[in-house]
């Protein structure tokens, strides 16, 4: 793992050396076209303060594309269309922000399993039933900002927030997530005090990061369950503040 101080941002990385990238394996097949599905139910960049839904009226040609991609894996017998199904249905249901929401809930109510995901995020988050990914957790401050990128790809914790969007994958975000946070947090609106310390996390094929956002202001006395309906994915990529129930978005 590096570290790279520039100014008041930081850079980590952990990529790992002679990782092959370009596989042809079934299952690259498969998360080829959810990664093209994602394209087709995200936003772009340009609409970055509007990326919490999808608005689409009739199928972009991303969409079309998915839908050749899984005629031609049928054809050519890599996968049934009940698998395919199965997978939708696990990332329409079983896997997704609402997953992630969970965790943050959880360590925003219980400091013993905050302390425990902040110091092995893989095993704390397994206490819950979920994994199949290496986590490392990072924690906003007052003082200090977390802000999440994949600079070689798209390496993104699919079991905690579902599908990465759009402008997660981008050749702009990537890079310029890197060299400019605070340009790209901007961007999002979200602006940061000059004192308020950026660290760019890195993601790699075998490690991946989740941000625990601040709780929000006015938040106090919610149940763990109403919580978690605050927390956006956004938020715990590092791109978003979590709005508090009266407009506060940080106690």
């Amino acid at each position: 793992m590096a570290v790279t101080p520039l100014g008041s941002v930081t850079v980590i990385t952990s990529c790992a050396e002679g990782t092959n990238i370009m596989t042809t394996t079934r299952r690259d097949l498969l998360t080829a076209g959810l990664t093209v599905a994602g394209m087709a139910a995200t936003p772009s960049v340009a609409g970055a303060k509007d990326h919490d839904h999808a608005h689409q009226d009739v199928p972009s040609d991303p969409a079309l594309r998915v839908k050749a991609l899984e005629s031609v894996m049928v054809a050519k017998g890599l996968v049934d269309r009940a698998a395919l199904d199965a997978v939708v249905d696990t990332y329409e249901h079983k896997v997704g922000p609402h997953v992630g929401a969970q965790v943050v809930a959880r360590a925003w109510t219980d400091p013993a399993f905050k302390r425990r995901l902040l110091a092995d995020g893989t095993s704390a988050i397994a206490e819950l039933g979920h994994g199949g990914q290496r986590i490392v957790v990072v924690e906003n401050t007052s003082t200090r900002h977390n802000v999440v990128v994949c600079t070689l790809c798209s390496c993104y914790p699919w079991s905690l927030l579902g599908l990465p969007p759009l402008w997660y994958k981008s050749a702009a975000y990537r890079s310029r997530c890197v060299i400019d946070p605070r340009g790209v947090l901007h961007e999002f609106g979200l602006d940061l005090a000059d004192d308020v310390e950026v660290r760019v996390w890195d993601s790699t094929a075998e490690l991946r990061y989740l941000v625990l956002p601040e709780r929000p202001a006015g938040a106090q006395d919610m149940t763990r369950e109403q919580l978690a309906t605050l927390v956006t994915r956004d938020a715990m990529v590092g791109v978003a503040r979590i709005e508090g129930p009266h407009g506060g978005s940080h106690s």
